[in-house]
């Protein structure tokens, strides 16, 4: 018999606002809205490529911030994606940078202030960025 796989993740933010962040992800961070639910509505699920991010609305308007990272998305080159974003206004803390585990990354913060990392992995291995 053989192991369930875990094939797939996606990080779960709560925001503010449902349908503004929805838009942000796709105006400025290039994600797709894969569907808004509720009426009014109060979750959407955005994705770019194979990656997806939920966006669930904050039952009181407050938005738990994590101690840095909200969600960490592997990409195959930080400069170019650094560029579309920059030309598209995105608030980017950070600068790509290589890192001393590999990796050339910079930050973005999004509306309601969570920092999403986009990383390259420099040497990644053949199961795949980050393992």
């Amino acid at each position: 018999m053989n192991a369930a796989r875990c094939i797939r993740s996606s990080a779960v933010l709560q925001v503010r606002d449902v349908v503004r962040s929805a838009e942000f992800y796709r105006d400025v961070l290039g994600f797709e809205i894969a569907g808004i639910w509720g009426e009014p509505p109060c979750f959407a699920i955005v994705g770019r490529d194979t990656v997806t991010i939920m966006l669930d609305q904050s039952r009181d308007q407050s938005v738990p911030l994590n101690q840095y990272w909200a969600a960490y998305v592997y990409i195959d080159d930080a400069d170019a994606l650094y560029g579309e974003l920059k030309g598209k206004g995105a608030d980017l803390p950070r600068a790509p940078e290589e890192t001393f585990y590999g990796i050339r990354e910079f930050d973005v913060r999004d509306l309601d202030g969570h920092i999403i990392a986009f990383g390259q992995d420099l040497e990644p291995s053949p199961e795949g960025p980050g393992l």
